[in-house]
């Protein structure tokens, strides 16, 4: 089984990077994002043999994302669901993109701090889309949604991000 094994250190562990950021988002400290992105890797190396080619970095990170899911369930059941409101969401997205608010803010601290502070439905879509370079149908597939839904929570996440860096009481929120 040697050729499976570097089959998947060739196509798995080049996105390990990837795996492991998009877990330190979404549990929020290194230690246990650490814990389920090897938890992660090995759910992955076992199903590796189910794996039939195509975007190898999409089928990891769904399997970070369900993992740090269940993490979540079982360690953090506080964490709030959010609803979906069209009234909402109905609109066009005219927040400026978070990279545009780091240029401005000229605070790291207070980027990450904001990102952490998001309901982790709306941290997952940033990170994967902003800091993951992850089309909408990437997200849609990773997280299992419809596009539309990775465009709203992506709209409603920008804007957090735009209130908090602005220090301005947040509209339309997501509370």
């Amino acid at each position: 089984m040697p050729d499976a094994s570097a089959n998947f250190d060739q196509t798995i562990l080049p996105h390990l990077d990837a795996a492991y950021n998009l877990a330190r988002w979404l549990i929020g400290n290194e230690r246990d994002a650490e814990d389920v992105t090897q938890e992660a890797c090995l759910r992955a190396f076992k199903f590796f043999g189910g794996f039939r080619g195509g975007d190898a970095r999409s089928w990891l990170l769904t399997i970070v994302r369900r993992t740090a899911w269940s993490w979540l369930q079982s360690n953090r059941r506080h964490e709030e669901a959010v609803e979906y409101d069209e009234e909402l969401h109905g609109g066009v997205d005219v927040a400026p993109s978070p990279e545009t608010t780091l240029i401005r803010a000229g605070d790291v601290d207070a980027v990450r701090q904001a990102i952490a502070s998001l309901p982790a439905v709306f941290r997952e879509v940033l990170v994967l889309r902003e800091l993951e370079d992850c089309s909408y149908k990437e997200i849609a597939d990773i997280a299992g949604v419809p596009i539309g839904t990775v465009m709203s929570r992506l709209t409603r996440a920008r804007r957090h991000l735009q209130a908090v860096l602005s220090n301005q009481p947040q509209s339309g929120g997501l509370s």
